[in-house]
């Protein structure tokens, strides 16, 4: 008698991260916060923070932002406050004014 398959890894997207259209992300996938993934992209494996990604399989583009700034963002974790300190920092978090956003 066959059993079923025990549970496979989790996926876990991270926070702000963005989805287009028709993506596919395979069981066990690990996408870090602020990823840009393009439509139509087949996302498995690990994707690290603030990478933008295409194609199938999805493969790294470039970096949204350079090494200190994605550091900084993910130090702030500003997805975690609460929704006035968000509504009052919103032009920083717009516009990515990462100095604006240390001080907020």
């Amino acid at each position: 008698r066959p059993s079923m398959p025990g549970p496979g890894p989790d996926t876990v997207i991270g926070h702000d991260v963005w989805l287009g259209q028709g993506v596919r992300v395979l069981p066990g996938a690990r996408i870090g916060s602020g990823c840009i993934i393009g439509s139509g992209a087949v996302v498995s494996g690990e994707i690290p923070p603030y990478a933008i990604v295409a194609g199938n399989p999805a493969q790294v583009i470039r970096m949204r932002f350079s090494e200190d700034v994605i550091a900084s963002l993910l130090e702030l974790c500003w997805w975690d406050w609460p929704i006035e300190r968000i509504l009052q920092n919103e032009d920083a978090l717009c516009t990515g004014d990462l100095r604006l956003l240390k001080a907020g």
